[in-house]
């Protein structure tokens, strides 16, 4: 039952993902190619490179070729829907604030079965939640995630960190993945909900200015 609601999720993460990546095709008003790939790079781009750097082979797509297709699925869904999808952007937010928690907590413990150091873990873990949407808004040209005040990869980093903690204390994985999942997800619905974010770099006036 665990990981049948663990893969629930993961799926969620991925749908959501793509949709977030074929809507930045719509606002550029690409066509179907471009809807698929921005949507897969998007779905399934974070986990990619989390298997390359890991040497991890074959990668998380190749393994399973449906994560493939639903990305290719759900991005033509959207080429046809995207008006639609628009207006409810809200939802859609809460839905990638799931993907974003499963993702970290998903890939950092992928690392640690991979054998890494706690560290690697915690970085591949970010990696695989965020990197996607990094992609995404260069080949989308648009202002890219890691920019903005809101929280968002600090709640990757918040999952990430959560799981490997647990791990390293020899909490069973029944509560390490739910704790990690859950220290994701509230960092991000608080900057969903509440408008968190962290101090942020202000240039100081020099004293002779």
């Amino acid at each position: 039952m665990f990981e049948d609601g663990i893969a629930v999720l993961d799926w969620l993460g991925i749908v959501a993902f793509t949709i977030t990546g074929a809507l930045v095709a719509a606002r550029n008003q690409m066509d179907a190619v471009g809807f698929i790939l921005l949507g897969t790079v998007t779905g399934i781009g974070g986990g990619t490179l989390r298997d390359l750097l890991l040497d991890v082979h074959p990668v998380l797509w190749v393994a399973r070729p449906h994560y493939l297709a639903v990305c290719i699925g759900v991005s033509l869904l959207v080429f046809f829907t995207a008006d639609r999808i628009h207006a409810r952007m809200r939802l859609l937010l809460w839905a990638d604030a799931i993907g974003l928690a499963v993702f970290a907590t998903v890939g950092a413990e992928r690392a640690l079965g991979a054998g890494t150091s706690a560290l690697v873990a915690v970085v591949m873990g970010v990696i695989a939640a965020c990197f996607g949407g990094i992609i995404r808004d260069l080949l989308g040209e648009a202002r890219s995630i890691i920019f903005t005040y809101e929280i968002y990869v600090t709640a990757a980093l918040a999952a990430a960190l959560v799981l490997v903690a647990a791990y390293h204390a020899g909490l069973p994985r029944e509560v390490a993945v739910p704790a990690a999942l859950l220290a994701g997800f509230g960092l991000r619905a608080g900057s969903l909900l509440f408008g968190w974010s962290l101090p942020h770099y202000r240039p100081r006036a020099r004293p002779d200015e």
